[in-house]
């Protein structure tokens, strides 16, 4: 079956557990004025669609790509597994422009947790009042209380494989499911740590180390970064959209949102998608906004009218600003040893110090840092780029391919005005402007990264590694449309809701004041169960 067709629709949505298997799925009109129209399938979309749906309210989500079958549309093969990812044109800029596709998009049902390497840290409590608490960034208008209890809802949706005891934050219940093995990968990381005296952990991770309903336990394949076949994965492909489905909410795949539409008292009326080969309008109640960081303020700022001729909630001329990355520079080194590092999911050791040690730094802010295991193609890409080798050098190199062991940071960036996306003048397929991704790193930022790389060469040294060396890379993007308490100086308030339109919404990664030292998916799931709550409680109260 082509996956580039819808397969979602009259009456029926694929059974993700099943080769060829369908499951029953509730269709809505076009002209059936929705509670809730959701744009994008990924961490924030899926989690909040599955809520409200249990909640009982009508929901639709439109996804821009496939409704992924795991079973039978993902292979043990790197190039061919390039198709998760949305490789759409955009236009990147500054100083140090941002790499975009396979490590911070997705494209499908699921998004870019179908192939996200499963990591699931909390923030650091003090994190979400930096600004007061730790004297850099932004205050966040929640606080680790309100979102400790959501954080707990996640962990055991998502069936998280973790370590009994967590060495950093708050005591907290242990995690749902055991920690996995250590791979030798991992324990290398281990071995420099505890030779430097810091503390090191078995990293919680969104795949299950026991069978979790109908997903079995982890076989270490090692392909995490490319599609899980076996649905060990706790994507939100498969943790969230099954659920959501069976609550009743619909889910429309290859259908790419173009414009939201305002009614006469500039409140959301719908959206126009693209989908089949015509545009189609959906009336909706609410629109909630789910594309991430670049797409969500492509989405806003295409959908500019006479009422909001700046782009939709942006009185604050805020949306698409203060972009944030994570840095990942990493450091490699030789091992005597075998250490075949595909073996297990990529990144199963985590050392969070320098996220939670405030002195013996020059730098504000935090990064985690975990152990790695690239496959063949993506290690040999990396060897290129990073040290100018090819042909028989680049051959020699691959040779040490078994005896290869590495560190890369989550490294935080400073959120700053001129980091933004924005619109230009060309036009993409469906005849929408394309975005334009303008980054730069601060001289915070810079030092940061020094510091990480210089401790971890200590860690991979102190382990035994010779022979050092080190590549660039970025990861997630977040923070162009943040919440806050103030609408002169966000985008939407502490429920994701718009301070300019009431019944817009927003939901994913761009919602983040500040990025953190560690990935966001767990927070961005977090934040959209806690989003789906408050929308019950105003719900309940008519409030909206």
């Amino acid at each position: 079956m082509n996956a580039e067709a819808p397969r979602a629709g009259s009456g029926r949505a694929p059974d993700i557990f099943r080769r060829g298997g369908w499951m029953p799925m509730r269709g809505y009109g076009l002209d059936e004025e929705v509670d809730f129209a959701i744009v994008g399938a990924g961490a924030g979309g899926a989690t909040l669609a599955c809520r409200l749906a249990e909640c009982g309210f009508s929901v639709v989500v439109l996804e821009a790509g496939p409704f992924w079958r795991p079973l039978e549309d993902f292979a043990s093969d790197e190039l061919e597994q390039q198709k998760l990812y949305w490789t759409d044109e955009r236009i990147i800029g500054g100083h140090d422009p941002i790499a975009l596709g396979g490590n911070n998009s997705g494209r499908g049902v699921g998004g870019s947790t179908v192939h996200f390497s499963m990591i699931s840290l909390r923030f650091r409590p003090e994190w979400f009042q930096c600004r007061t608490r730790l004297g850099y960034g932004y205050d966040w208008p929640v606080s680790y209380e309100d979102m400790a209890p959501f954080y707990e809802q996640a962990e055991q949706a998502l069936h998280i494989s973790g370590p009994v005891s967590y060495p950093w934050g708050p005591k907290r219940r242990r995690y749902p499911y055991r920690e996995h093995e250590m791979n030798a990968s991992g324990l290398v990381l281990a071995r420099g740590a505890e030779k430097l005296g810091v503390a090191w952990a078995s990293t919680p991770l969104a795949t299950v180390s026991a069978p979790a309903g109908r997903s079995p336990p982890c076989v270490y394949r090692g392909f995490c970064n490319f599609g899980c076949t076996t649905n060990a994965k706790q994507s939100a492909l498969v943790a969230w959209i099954p659920r959501a489905i069976r609550a009743g909410a619909e889910i429309r795949d290859m259908a790419m949102v173009g414009r939201i539409d305002l009614d006469a008292h500039a409140r959301v009326a719908g959206l126009h998608y693209y989908r089949e080969g015509r545009w189609r309008f959906q009336k909706a109640k609410n629109v909630v906004v789910a594309g991430y960081a670049i797409e969500t303020p492509r989405l806003l700022l295409n959908s500019a009218c006479p009422q909001f001729p700046q782009g939709l909630a942006n009185s604050s001329g805020l949306v698409g600003t203060h972009l944030t990355t994570h840095a990942g520079p990493g450091v490699w080194g030789c091992f005597d040893e075998e250490i075949r590092w595909y073996k297990g999911p990529p990144n199963m050791a985590v050392c969070e110090h320098w996220n939670y040690a405030d002195t013996g730094k020059d730098f504000h802010g935090g990064y985690a840092f975990m152990s790695q295991g690239p496959l063949p193609r993506a290690w040999a890409q990396n060897v290129a780029t990073a040290r100018y080798l090819w042909g028989e050098p680049l051959r020699r190199e691959m040779m040490k391919y078994n005896h290869m062991a590495g560190l890369v940071p989550v490294a935080e960036t400073e959120p700053r005005l001129e980091n933004r996306v924005d619109l230009m003048e060309e036009t993409d397929q469906y005849g929408l402007r394309i975005p334009r991704v303008t980054f730069s790193y601060s001289e915070n930022d810079k030092r940061l990264q020094r510091h990480a790389v210089d401790f971890m060469r200590q860690v991979l040294l102190a382990a035994g590694g010779r022979d050092l060396w080190v590549s660039d890379d970025t990861s997630h993007i977040l923070g162009t449309c943040r919440m806050g308490n103030d609408a002169q100086t966000s985008v939407v308030n502490a429920d994701g809701r718009s301070w300019d339109i009431p019944n817009l919404w927003i939901c994913d990664g761009s919602l983040f004041p500040t990025c953190g030292g560690v990935n966001p998916s767990l927070t961005i799931q977090a934040l959209a169960l806690r989003m789906a709550s408050r929308i019950g409680t105003l719900a309940s109260c008519g409030e909206l």
